[in-house]
């Protein structure tokens, strides 16, 4: 008796092998490639697809599926961006590195916390660490990238290259200013890309952005920098640590208020001109041109150059720094490029701060850890850094996409700023309600998000700031559909 050809709907395959067993029904409407890409993810974390195993063809699976083969070819992409896996040609395509093994039984969830315990009134409170330490099915946090792209193959590749032409010297205690080699990929970077004609022995390698707050503050010797509200609490708070004040500075739909700024009597401010946190806004061509004339009558002008390289649908702003050089300080980093824990970043000062800076940085740490620096540089100068930037940008488009879309079905009362670049969406509200209130009721239900009230220091519209890079376009349903509704029921 011969058996009933199942529908394709209730397929499930084994690919050549018992390694991987997939039902199409497991899959939600329009995310199918997330999807797939989850499951061989899966498959080859838990060893069912070893490193060295060969996946099936496009063409094969696609059928067995029942799926398009673009939806196959999708996921492998994917897949490769990762570094997990490789076409080699007529060999397929073959499993080259494993991603970290899911642990094999969930954690009991713990009791959410008391709103209170998670966002506390009190101003300056560290309550990073404790949104961080609380659990989360979907994370919509913002400042976090798309981890999971980060391009293993070719770090690989360049960090061989790095090996094998490194000299014995070059492991020794180098200049504490970074790599002559990362020094001068960066300027050819900023030169193409931000419009900084920059001499590489101007730039300093730094531990992030926050490491170039930090020499900042020590050696700029005054006790006060104005922020940008809303602006960063991280920033605020980092400033603060080290003893400097943080007055604030309006922002509104054409960037920071100079004329607040020129009243304020403050000789410094640290400001994200090219895509504003957390509410996108891009500092106008008016803005600019008031603050240069307040900086060349003395001001100092600290630059976060924050999502400057994510952009979508506008055209590039300008750095500050390449136009007023004397009165700019520039910091930027790859941690939304490739990933935060590498710790590489870059800050310009003008050369009256360049001594006690280099100082400050030499006995910090003296200088950076020397082969991320050749391996990043390799990156930059090979072009793979291009590459890699406009995989995201494609990527982070559609993901912007699938939670503006969300949010117009779920929360159509909601406000959106920012759209046109970064990796993150800032929401007001008109409801009355507290957004911290919010924010830890869907805390409670498994969705994490950041209450706009967090970066204000004065009173403001209530709202949310949604990362949507590291997340999935499936997860971004789900995070939105969630924050509406506990917004219903509060």
């Amino acid at each position: 008796m011969s058996r009933a050809k199942p529908r394709a709907s209730e397929r499930s395959i084994t690919a050549g092998s018992d390694f991987l067993h997939l039902t199409i029904t497991d899959a939600p409407p329009g995310g199918r490639a997330d999807w797939l890409a989850g499951r061989l993810r899966q498959a080859i974390a838990d060893g069912r697809v070893p490193v060295g195993g060969r996946l099936p063809a496009t063409r094969v699976l696609a059928a067995d599926l029942g799926v398009s083969r673009g939806v196959v070819t999708e996921a492998y992409q994917r897949l490769t961006e990762e570094g997990h896996v490789t076409g080699r040609g007529r060999a397929g395509t073959v499993v080259v590195a494993a991603p970290a093994a899911p642990a094999t039984s969930a954690p009991a969830p713990a009791a959410a916390p008391a709103p209170d315990a998670l966002f506390p009134p009190a101003p300056g409170s560290d309550i990073f660490d404790a949104v961080r330490a609380a659990s989360a099915t979907i994370d919509l946090t913002p400042g976090v990238p798309d981890l999971a792209a980060f391009p293993r193959a070719d770090w690989l590749r360049a960090e061989r290259v790095v090996l094998r032409d490194l000299a014995a010297a070059d492991l020794g205690y180098g200049d504490p200013c970074g790599a002559a080699a990362l020094r001068r990929a960066v300027a050819a970077w900023l030169a193409r890309s931000r419009g900084i004609a920059v001499d590489p022995g101007e730039v300093i390698i730094v531990a992030g952005v926050s490491q170039a707050l930090g020499l900042l503050a020590q050696a700029l010797g005054i006790d006060r920098i104005a922020v940008e509200d809303p602006g960063s609490l991280g920033v605020r708070q980092h400033l603060n640590n080290w003893g400097i004040h943080t007055p604030p500075i309006a922002v509104d739909g054409a960037g920071l208020r100079v004329d607040e700024l020129a009243a304020s009597g403050v000789a410094a401010v640290m400001l994200t001109p090219a895509h504003q946190f957390p509410t996108g806004v891009v500092l106008d061509g008016d803005r600019r041109r008031q603050l240069l004339d307040w900086a060349r009558s003395g001001g100092l002008i600290i630059e976060d150059d924050y999502d400057a390289e994510h952009r979508y649908d506008r055209p590039p702003v300008p750095a500050l720094r390449g136009l007023l050089p004397e009165q700019v300080c520039y910091a930027g980093s790859v941690s939304k490029l490739l990933a935060p824990a590498l710790r590489v970043g870059w800050l310009l000062v003008p050369p009256r701060h360049r001594e006690a800076v280099v100082a400050a940085k030499r006995s910090a740490d003296l200088g950076n850890a020397v082969l991320p620096q050749l391996v990043l540089a390799e990156l930059m100068t090979s072009g793979a850094l291009e590459r890699q930037l406009r995989l995201l940008r494609r990527r982070h488009i559609r993901r912007r996409d699938a939670m503006i879309a969300a949010l117009t079905r779920h929360l159509p009362g909601a406000t959106v700023h920012g759209a046109a670049a970064g990796l993150h969406l800032t929401i007001t509200l008109d409801n009355g309600l507290a957004d911290t209130e919010l924010a830890a009721a869907t805390l409670a239900r498994g969705v994490k998000v950041q209450p706009l009230s967090w970066h204000c220091q004065r009173p403001h519209r209530p709202g949310l700031v949604l990362g949507y890079a590291a997340n999935t376009a499936s997860d971004i349903e789900e995070g939105v559909a969630t924050i509406a509704s506990v917004l219903r029921q509060l």
